[in-house]
């Protein structure tokens, strides 16, 4: 079962973890880190499956859940380092469908992740109309590992691949070196940050029509880059 699997976590280090297992499970996977842009993302993209962490800046995940029960039946598997009683009572009354505890292994993880879906019986994402991530003019296909600009192929390095796909999946946020390091490290264990510059320029080369005054991949001095558009 391929889906579409939105994940809160605050911890990027563990965002990231979660979002590596995912793809590899064949998983369409969004990374958010506060509870406010958990419920924008849910409403923009309706997920097939919400991996929440508890303790998330904005709102937490007891809000995010409540919100989301509200108005939808997405499924809600919680994560949290808090496993009293009381708060794995009060998630399940929110109506999570399932709860772990931190730690826990990327592996009994994804086996959850498997039972919440079929349980659920929601729709796999490669039945939906269109399970493909775009902005700014990019198609990206997690499931195919395709990139397309304005209706042309792009060929990707594996680094370049998912720097695209973390920008393309957050249009307008604003990624360090280091962030974006961290989404290449297991492709380049030897990549430095100022690698990360190298392979930007590449990918103006391949998206813009001036990589000189790139208009879409835009640098954003002191900081690093981001991808100018909205989620299509």
């Amino acid at each position: 079962m391929c889906a579409y699997v939105l994940v809160a976590e605050d911890d990027e280090k563990q965002a990231e973890l979660i979002r590596r297992s995912l793809l590899k499970e064949g998983h369409t996977a969004t990374v958010v880190h506060d509870g406010g842009a958990a419920l924008d993302e849910a409403r923009r993209h309706r997920p097939d499956l919400v991996v929440l962490d508890l303790m998330l800046p904005v709102v937490d995940g007891f809000g995010v859940c409540r919100v989301l029960r509200q108005n939808d039946d997405i499924p809600v598997l919680m994560l949290t380092a808090r496993s009293t009683e009381d708060d794995v009572l009060l998630g399940l009354e929110l109506g999570a469908d399932d709860y772990m505890t931190k730690p826990y292994s990327p592996r009994e993880l994804m086996a959850r992740i498997r039972t919440v879906l079929r349980r659920s019986g929601r729709p796999a994402a490669e039945q939906r109309d269109d399970p493909v991530v775009r902005a700014a003019g990019i198609a990206v296909d997690p499931a195919r590992h395709e990139v397309v600009c304005e209706g042309s192929p792009v060929e990707c390095t594996p680094a370049e691949y998912e720097i695209l796909l973390a920008m393309v999946t957050e249009p307008e946020r604003v990624f360090s070196r280091r962030q974006l390091l961290h989404r290449t490290r297991g492709i380049d264990r030897a990549s430095t940050e100022r690698a990360i510059d190298v392979h930007i320029m590449n990918l103006r080369r391949k998206i813009e029509a001036d990589p000189r005054r790139p208009v879409r991949l835009l640098t954003v001095f002191g900081v690093g880059y981001k991808l100018k558009g909205d989620r299509a």
